[in-house]
């Protein structure tokens, strides 16, 4: 992610003057009061996803504020959906008023008003997924009674919608412009899923977000338990309720397999620990089992079928953990 304000760099009398400024551009346009300007202090990490921005923020105790009139002055017409990662910090906004805590989700959007707090002691900090109204596929009338509410915590699909942005907070600068158009895609498809689960609307859902997220949710799985050797279509499909050939045509979609991403995965995690100095008294065995593969032979051969070499081939070389398997 790029930096876009780190306000540790800037003189003390400077920062709450630069974070108003970079916020109404990276952001939204609001007003601020700050109870401590001596000791304020923030970041601001953002990338973009086609058309959708995700942000890191985290910033010291604060009340920001959007009036009609901010609004009628400049109103791009946001969705913004956060995820708190530390402190406590509330939000009003149509006649709700919530405060929330680690873990928890909230909607607002730039088009009505809004005043929102950062409350000490300590920094708060958030992940911030914002996108044009236009893309959000539930319609307003199931979207609009939950801003300024608490979509809940991040479990279930808000787990996996966590996930996915903190991973992404991570990734390469390097995406793509299609990579970043169809991640894009995919976080919106989920804060929608958030959505309609906090509203009882699922089945507002279209057919394509749903199945979108579906596989976001079944890949988070399986990403859970890729230890299990007992990991295959048919237990992947009783976790969530669906048929063995329903769960195919999910991933079919994807251009993949059940069987193929399972075990993508679990060379990778392979790969990975073979690579990690760390771990060079790890037998290459155990390695296998930690990640699905208890007999050695199973191991050794899909992992030859995979990279071209055996494990212990792989560790004696150093090959790099970033490597792309075989398809």
């Amino acid at each position: 992610m790029m930096t876009v304000l780190d306000t540790s760099c800037l003189p003390p009398a400077e920062r709450t003057t630069a974070w108003a400024e970079t916020t109404a551009q990276a952001l939204v346009t609001t007003r601020f009061r700050f109870p401590d300007p001596g000791n304020f202090g923030a970041r601001i990490r953002a990338m973009a996803l086609g058309p959708v921005q995700l942000s890191v923020i985290s910033y010291a105790r604060l009340v920001c504020y959007r009036s009609p009139r901010l609004i009628r002055e400049s109103d791009p017409e946001l969705y913004q959906i956060a995820v708190v990662t530390s402190g406590r910090q509330g939000i009003e906004q149509a006649r709700h008023h919530t405060v929330l805590g680690p873990g928890e989700i909230v909607l607002y959007d730039s088009s009505r008003p809004f005043e929102a707090s950062a409350r000490g002691p300590g920094s708060c900090a958030s992940l911030v997924l914002q996108f044009p109204r236009r893309l959000m596929p539930l319609p307003d009338h199931v979207v609009a009674p939950l801003c300024g509410t608490s979509l809940g915590a991040a479990d279930g699909v808000g787990h996996v919608f966590r996930q996915t942005l903190a991973g992404l907070a991570e990734a390469e600068p390097d995406l793509s412009g299609p990579d970043r158009q169809r991640l894009g895609t995919t976080v919106v498809d989920l804060a929608a899923a958030v959505i309609a689960r906090r509203a009882d609307r699922a089945s507002a859902l279209p057919a394509e977000s749903r199945t979108a997220t579906l596989y976001q949710q079944i890949t988070a799985f399986i990403s859970r338990h890729l230890h299990d050797a007992g990991l295959g279509p048919g237990a992947v499909a009783a976790a969530h309720s669906i048929s063995i050939r329903y769960l195919h045509r999910v991933f079919q979609v994807h251009g993949t397999t059940v069987n193929g991403y399972i075990r993508r995965e679990r060379i990778a995690r392979c790969r990975r620990d073979l690579a990690d100095p760390l771990l060079g008294a790890v037998p290459v065995g155990a390695i296998g089992a930690r990640w699905g593969f208890p007999r050695a032979s199973d191991f050794t051969r899909a992992f030859r079928t995979a990279t071209g070499m055996t494990p212990t081939e792989y560790r004696s070389l150093g090959e790099p953990a970033e490597e792309e398997t075989r398809p």
